[in-house]
């Protein structure tokens, strides 16, 4: 018995940003395909990773909304995390096998002091089974082949940080985390380097982000959700391209002005100095891109394509 062909899933353009809870055990490519399908788009992207292991915001962009996503990976992120004291772990998470086991005797007033100790500007080692790259090989293949490659420590900022001591799920001594960091921070990293200033080491068993930039976890939709969706339902889920730009000054220009600034020239107005602004069409609102302001002149940064905005235009 010979099985149909499988019907091919026609693609769609399809623009805006939609915040997705991200569930465990799924890697966030893995996460967007799936959601790409489901909406049937044609061009997505993340924007920035979430571990298997980890949950919560994980912002996925489509169609315009991927020029502007470095955006989201340059913000600030906030996360909830559980650390297991006594516990090392070769991944300094919950996947790694166990490398030590060390007795715990840590008080309130330790995890107070250490709180301090790693608020604020700070010095990170990346971790070895992270997705850096080294001579163009991502460092965990280098991990999972027991090589160990040598790393630049990073300058990373921890913006608040709280800690309070818990048991974790399987009833070990842990300590809870509530911490807003900067761009480029590995919480597991975090995580292992409080445990050696407690002097009884520690991995996370637990990490959810619950915030990126101005997105938080209570705007996100599940994939459970999203799957029992109808289809203008899951569109009806989307945020506009223009939610990523929203620290951005607005600068609206009229139609011939418009015009000449799509096609990558500069404008002059009486505009104050601005280093991230977003610039529409005074015809419609329509978002033209991003530029900045220098003495009065605006200069181009990313520009939506004219299929971009006419597609945009008529979803609206």
């Amino acid at each position: 018995m010979t099985t149909a062909p499988r019907a091919r899933v026609a693609r769609r353009p399809v623009h805006g940003v939609l915040l997705l809870d991200k569930p465990l055990g799924w890697s966030s490519n893995d996460i967007l395909q799936k959601v790409k399908w489901l909406l049937r788009a044609e061009k997505a992207g993340h924007t920035g990773t979430l571990d298997p292991l980890a949950s919560g915001v994980l912002p996925l962009c489509f169609g315009a909304a991927t020029k502007f996503s470095q955006l989201q990976l340059d913000a600030d992120k906030s996360y909830q995390a559980v650390m297991c004291l006594g516990v090392k772990t070769s991944t300094a998470d919950a996947e790694g096998e166990v490398i030590e086991t060390r007795p715990v005797s840590v008080s309130a007033q330790d995890v107070a002091r250490v709180a301090v100790q790693f608020t604020g500007p700070i010095s990170q080692l990346p971790p070895m089974h992270s997705a850096l790259k080294k001579d163009g090989k991502a460092l965990y293949e280098y991990a999972r082949a027991g090589v160990d490659v040598e790393r630049t420590p990073r300058a990373v900022t921890i913006h608040q940080l709280a800690m309070a001591l818990s048991l974790d799920s399987q009833g070990r001594q842990a300590i809870d985390l509530d911490v807003t960091c900067s761009k480029g921070t590995y919480i597991r990293t975090l995580g292992e380097d409080i445990g050696e200033a407690l002097g009884c080491g520690a991995h996370l068993s637990a990490l959810r982000r619950v915030a990126t930039g101005a997105y938080h976890v209570a705007q996100c939709v599940t994939l459970a959700d999203l799957e029992a969706m109808s289809e203008p339902e899951r569109l009806a889920c989307l945020l506009p391209v223009s939610s990523l730009l929203a620290d951005h000054t607005v600068v609206t220009l009229d139609d011939d002005n418009a015009a000449r600034f799509s096609n990558g020239l500069r404008r002059r107005g009486p505009w104050p100095d601005a280093s991230k602004v977003a610039v529409y069409a005074e015809k419609g609102q329509v978002l033209l891109g991003t530029a900045q302001v220098v003495a009065g002149e605006l200069i181009p940064g990313r520009l939506l394509s004219q299929t971009d905005i006419e597609q945009m235009t008529q979803a609206i």
